[in-house]
C-alpha cells in the first residue's frame, strides 16, 4: 500500500486488535478469534511483514486458522474456557464490585447464553486427543 498515512492507521488499528486478542485469550468474556481476524485484515492490507509474522506465530494462528476452515474447539479448551467465565463472572458479582441485583442477573444471563454458545460450537475432531 502506498497510502503511508493510510497503512500506519491500519498498523496501529491491528496492533491494538492485537493487544486486545491475546488479552481474550486469558479473560472469556473478550473475544480472541474476532480480534485476531480484525488483526490479520489490518496487517494484510497495511503491512506484509506483519500479516507474515502474524500468520506464522504458532499460538495465534491457530486461532485464525482454525474459523477459518471450521475446524471447531478441543473439548479441552472449551472446558477452560467456560471455568474462565463462570470464575471471572462469579468473582465480578461477588468480589469486585457491589452491583445492584439486576447487574448480577445481567452477569449470569450473559455466562449462561455464552456457556450456551461454547457447548454449541463443534468439537474440533483431529487425532491429537483431547
Amino acid at each position: 500500500m502506498k497510502n503511508k498515512p493510510l497503512r500506519i492507521i491500519l498498523l496501529f488499528c491491528g496492533s491494538i486488535s492485537l493487544a486486545l486478542g491475546i488479552i481474550g485469550i486469558f479473560l472469556p468474556l473478550l473475544p480472541t478469534t474476532p480480534f485476531l481476524l480484525l488483526t490479520a485484515y489490518c496487517y494484510a492490507k497495511g503491512s506484509d511483514k506483519f500479516y507474515k509474522k502474524l500468520i506464522k506465530n504458532k499460538w495465534l494462528f491457530s486461532y485464525i486458522n482454525d474459523y477459518k476452515e471450521g475446524k471447531g474447539i478441543k473439548t479441552k479448551i472449551k472446558i477452560i474456557t467456560i471455568l474462565f467465565l463462570w470464575f471471572s463472572i462469579l468473582l465480578s458479582i461477588f468480589y469486585l464490585t457491589n452491583p445492584a441485583i439486576i447487574v448480577k442477573v445481567i452477569f449470569i444471563i450473559i455466562a449462561l447464553l455464552v456457556t450456551i454458545h461454547i457447548l454449541l460450537i463443534k468439537k474440533r475432531q483431529n487425532k491429537e486427543t483431547d
